[in-house]
């Protein structure tokens, strides 16, 4: 009798339970609509207003990532909202919280530019990533990403990112870890490696040593922390069930390796640091910002941001341009004849040499427009605020409130169809790559964001293209000739949604010299 007064009780208390939640969830949604209203916009298409569907679609999401298939999936998106194809749709999951999802140029414009204030990373953001990048300048809003960016901001100007030296030094390692005999090479391996070397180059003035120690720790770590934090940031507020013992693991070998540089700085006094500063070799990156703090936290989480951003935007694309040259062998050509009118076979390129090589500028361009170094990107709403209307500027906007992420994609954006001119003799499809394009077009700025735009605009960003065209042209300078080697065909490289998007199959290729027998069955 006892237990089926309890088990009673437990049904009824059950019953309360499910009728305060479903009451509650009831109100919460009805102040969110009016909080909606008052911003004076509308919801985007719903992709589903049923929590328990919305948790489902994030799953979704993590196993598409898992499977490469995340640009499918977020094309998808769009289409089940509405077949005419709205440029923004939300989902949203349990109480207020709420996702949308864009590919508008006018959102990323006014994330970006004219309601930058009212958009930033957020805390949850800097709460997931503080254990890897702390408050730097990915992770921050406001006055913290201010000085931030002040602090990193001098080791990018012209005079500094023009002396070459660092860059010739590994990109010459580079080339000796290339077969000379045309023996099969993952050419985007040795760009990981070489950009690894050249970061911290820069950053600490000392390196890791890959391209000569592909398997450090240090490495492995640095990797496999990118593809947690990715898993983490895509699965939205499951990511609190994710364990996280390797991951704190990985951080602290990262952090092994970075600590000691940044005591010796420390220990050295204002005045040595000031003598450095003045004298073109021996200042790194770090040796600056030491100049300005002399909190080890604040040093430790600028150089993770930047190691983060230089090594692995940088090698991204080279792999992609390389994958997409391999089966291009007139562009080849083309860039090959430029490189050696301009500077000859052995010559090393001058900052100058670089910028005056147009057809080379196209092709980095070309690579960045079909694969933007960060394909995906959340912004967090700070205030209520709004996003205008995708599909008429005199319909209302669409309401965005405080707490609300929006996702925005330049890889998908930049891959819109009807964003570019009719296909012509002089314009190939969107989908191909065609560096002859950027001689006849000029994109919208807005819809050619590789590099983000407005106050947040990549600090680095003449640092890679330069180190990427430099690259280019000492590998240019020696090799006439590459084909492409991978285990499957080439069509069936797949697109590796990660912090960076990267090939998913490497970029096996073989390459050639000029002269003998290499050259005689280039003429066949």
């Amino acid at each position: 009798m006892l237990a089926d007064v309890d088990l009673g009780s437990a049904v009824i208390l059950l019953g309360i339970a499910t009728v305060s939640s479903g009451l509650y969830y009831m109100v919460q949604s009805i102040r969110h609509e009016q909080r909606i209203r008052r911003t004076g916009g509308v919801r985007a298409p719903q992709i589903t207003s049923y929590p328990g569907q919305a948790m489902i679609n994030l799953r979704e999401a993590a196993k598409a990532t898992r499977e490469n298939r995340l640009m499918e999936m977020f094309n998808g998106f769009f289409d089940r909202a509405n077949p005419k194809g709205p440029e923004a749709v939300e989902v949203q999951l349990l109480g207020r919280q709420r996702y949308i999802i864009t590919r508008d140029p006018e959102h990323i414009k006014t994330i970006l530019t004219s309601k930058f204030s009212d958009f930033g990373k957020g805390e949850d953001f800097h709460r997931i990533w503080k254990p890897f990048l702390g408050d730097s300048i990915f992770t921050t809003d406001g006055q913290m990403w201010q000085q931030s960016r002040s602090l990193i901001r001098p080791m990018f100007i012209t005079e500094k990112v023009s002396d070459l030296d660092t860059f010739d030094r590994w990109a010459q390692q580079l080339i000796t870890k290339i077969p000379t005999n045309g023996a099969v090479v993952d050419i985007m391996d040795l760009f990981y490696r070489m950009t690894l070397d050249v970061t911290t180059d820069f950053l600490l003035g000392a390196t890791t040593d890959s391209l000569n120690n592909p398997r450090n720790e240090f490495t492995v770590a640095f990797n496999d922390i990118q593809t947690t934090m990715t898993l983490l940031t895509t699965i939205g507020p499951l990511e609190r069930f994710v364990p996280r013992g390797k991951l704190y693991r990985d951080i602290a070998k990262l952090d092994e390796f970075v600590m000691p540089f940044i005591q010796q700085a420390l220990n050295l006094p204002q005045s040595e640091l000031d003598k450095l500063s003045k004298a073109d070799k021996g200042f790194t990156f770090l040796h600056s910002v030491a100049r300005q703090t002399r909190d080890p936290q604040v040093l430790r989480d600028q150089i993770v941001a930047v190691l983060l951003a230089g090594r692995d935007t940088t090698a991204a694309t080279l792999s992609w341009a390389f994958y997409e040259l391999s089966n291009k062998p007139a562009i080849w050509r083309r860039l090959r004849s430029e490189v050696l009118d301009a500077v000859g076979p052995g010559g090393t390129p001058s900052y100058e040499n670089l910028k005056n090589m147009t057809f080379l500028r196209h092709t980095i361009s070309e690579t960045l427009r079909l694969y933007p170094a960060v394909p995906y990107n959340l912004r967090t709403a700070l205030h209520d605020t709004t996003l205008p209307s995708s599909r008429d500027a005199r319909q209302a906007p669409i309401g965005v409130l405080a707490g609300d992420n929006v996702i925005y994609s330049a890889f998908v954006m930049q891959r819109r169809p009807e964003l570019y001119p009719p296909v012509s003799d002089t314009f190939a499809h969107p989908a191909v790559f065609s560096p002859e394009r950027w001689e006849h077009w000029t994109p919208s700025h807005w819809q050619y964001v590789p590099f983000n735009g407005g106050p947040r605009i990549c600090v680095g960003q003449n640092f890679a293209l330069t180190e990427i065209a430099f690259c280019m042209v000492r590998i240019l300078q020696k090799y006439e000739r590459i084909e492409y080697a991978g285990d499957s065909d080439w069509a069936a490289q797949q697109h590796v949604a990660e912090i960076v998007g990267r090939p998913s199959e490497g970029v096996r290729i073989r390459m050639f010299e000029s002269g003998g027998a290499a050259a005689s069955h280039y003429q066949v």
